[in-house]
């Protein structure tokens, strides 16, 4: 998966919402916000190719889980699925 071009993460008034720009994203009328840890994530993405894996493994290094004690692991796997999944209904982000 990869982020679609054309997107920028804004903080606004304490939230941060993702804007939509250039022609190729002149009919996105979605408006996304995300919480800290969804920033984290969006954030350390950039323009590279990811997976739900890579991403939750992020996520536990980030916040000094033991990413080998499964419970806190599989967490975070299943938060960043449902995350991505989230990103793929708004249309930010592509196969």
């Amino acid at each position: 998966m990869k982020k679609k071009p054309g997107f920028r993460l804004n903080n606004v008034c304490g939230v941060n919402v993702l804007i939509a720009e250039g022609k190729e994203n002149i009919d996105f009328s979605n408006i996304v916000s995300m919480n800290d840890t969804a920033k984290f994530l969006w954030e350390s993405i950039g323009e590279e190719e990811f997976t739900a894996e890579e991403l939750a493994k992020r996520l536990v290094d980030n916040y000094e889980i033991d990413a080998n004690t499964p419970l806190p692991y599989s967490q975070a796997l299943a938060d960043v699925e449902s995350t991505v999944k989230a990103w793929k209904e708004a249309g930010i982000i592509e196969d």
